[in-house]
């Protein structure tokens, strides 16, 4: 089979397409025919080997993974033993985070990790789902109708499907991101919008609920921007600034009748199938900004990673 392989980290560079074996399913695992597998910033973090917490699962010198992608879609074309749920033949879609390999034409998954995908959306919709569907639903759970939120980092997959549903919740939402998202998210329904390169979010507000997706700035920072009471969880951002939020974060938070954490993001199909009921149902809707080729995960990660996707960036690896 063709998939997409790296054996440093570093930039796409390091990506080469090679004929390899195909995977065999273990115990409990599944094999996956790959339609589409969506882009992800971890799937960015883990070609680049940074941040650091990015190795702690990956590989500290090398990548233990050769193949990234973890949001995939397709048909299942084998089954290990024990597995019971699913059957040959049966089209699918999850988060395969711990395996990955997605941008490869087959992939083997954990039964657990993967749900049976309904017929109202296609395989590229069901892509983009499993782990920004997870988050946004994870996130929108720690705020209440009528709050100010603030989305950092609001333009990629989490902060899309994150800002929808804060609208339907009833919140306040300011949406943060570069001069070329703002239009975007004001289509999704933003109530304010922010240029993060031309205003520094944290002296607005003050803001009930900040989800923060690209998190880079001091503790001191995000207690300025929260009112009493208000609730600071991040999302993705660098090994140091978890590192603060940990450490002084836990201090100054309670403090100043504040809560400064990370938000621990519980992963599997019970995560984020309800989600894709919502969108099923219309109440959400998934924007995929761009599809690429199996050849083109270069230019797919490279256009994720560098911030231009509005919204989620699909890697089509066969036809649907």
């Amino acid at each position: 089979m063709r998939a997409v392989v790296y054996d440093r980290y570093g930039s796409t560079d390091q990506l080469r397409i090679e004929d390899v074996p195909v995977p065999a399913p273990r115990p409990g695992e599944v094999l996956v025919e790959v339609v589409a597998t969506s882009v992800n910033l971890s799937d960015w973090e883990a070609l680049r080997g940074t941040p650091a917490y990015a190795r702690a699962s990956g590989g500290l010198r090398r990548p233990r993974r050769h193949t990234l992608g973890s949001d995939i879609a397709g048909r299942v074309a084998a089954v290990g033993g024990g597995v019971e749920r699913l059957r040959v033949g049966d089209e699918v879609y999850g988060d395969n985070l711990l395996l990955k390999g997605g941008f490869a034409e087959f992939a083997v998954a954990p039964e657990s990790a993967l749900a049976v995908k309904p017929g109202g959306i296609t395989f590229a919709e069901a892509s983009t789902i499993p782990q920004a569907g997870a988050i946004a639903l994870q996130a929108l759970a720690r705020g209440r109708a009528g709050e100010r939120m603030l989305i950092n980092g609001a333009g990629g997959g989490s902060g899309m499907f994150t800002l929808q549903l804060a609208k339907a919740a009833g919140l306040h939402v300011t949406a943060v991101d570069n001069a070329g998202k703002l239009g975007f998210l004001r289509e999704l329904g933003a109530d304010e919008v922010l240029d993060y390169r031309t205003q520094d979010f944290t002296r607005t507000g003050p803001y009930d609920l900040i989800i923060d997706f690209v998190a880079h700035r001091s503790v001191f920072a995000y207690r300025r921007a929260l009112s009493p009471g208000g609730r600071y969880f991040m999302v993705g951002g660098t090994a140091r600034t978890i590192l603060r939020l940990l450490t002084v974060g836990s201090v100054i938070g309670p403090l100043s009748g504040r809560r400064l954490q990370l938000l621990v993001i519980h992963e599997g199909p019970e995560h984020f199938s309800p989600l894709t009921e919502r969108i099923i149902a219309g109440d959400v809707k998934i924007h995929i900004d761009s599809r690429f080729a199996l050849d083109e995960v270069a230019a797919a990660l490279e256009h994720h990673g560098e911030g231009r996707a509005l919204g989620k960036v699909v890697v089509e690896v066969r036809p649907g």
